[in-house]
């Protein structure tokens, strides 16, 4: 059984794969992408709950472009940013423009499960509470 739909995107290969891994490996429905680009595109044909969103990006999106672009396109997506250079100042812009929350790296899964379980419950329904719950549950085996 798949809790929620969570985005993770991050254009390091090798930190995108590791945390897509985990949570797969906790029975999160997870999908990845390396670019905002490629999230906007996603997002135009999947609903996701949660997206897990580095904000440091090169090319043409970065975190905070690609923020904007998700709340257009499913602004009841919780976003989660991430950064790796302790940018306490976009971060704060992010939660502006509606990011939920945010996270430096590197993270510890649990502090990320916990900020999941966190935006579910935000959403308000019986359905996400209990989703929070069984994320809460995880917590317990650290």
């Amino acid at each position: 059984m798949h809790y929620f739909n969570v985005l993770v995107v991050d254009d390091e290969e090798d930190f995108l794969d590791t945390l897509m891994n985990r949570l797969k490996k906790r029975n999160i429905n997870t999908t990845g992408c390396r670019s905002g680009e490629e999230a906007v595109e996603l997002l135009q044909n999947k609903f996701f709950d949660v997206v897990i969103l580095d904000i440091k990006m090169p090319g043409g999106m970065d975190g905070i472009e690609t923020l904007r672009e998700i709340k257009k396109i499913q602004p009841e997506a919780e976003v989660l940013l991430l950064t790796g250079h302790a940018s306490v100042e976009t971060s704060i812009e992010g939660m502006k423009l509606g990011a939920f929350d945010y996270l430096l790296k590197p993270i510890k899964l649990e502090d990320l499960l916990e900020k999941l379980a966190q935006a579910l419950e935000k959403k308000d329904t019986a359905e996400h509470k209990r989703q929070s719950e069984q994320i809460r549950k995880l917590l317990k085996y650290w």
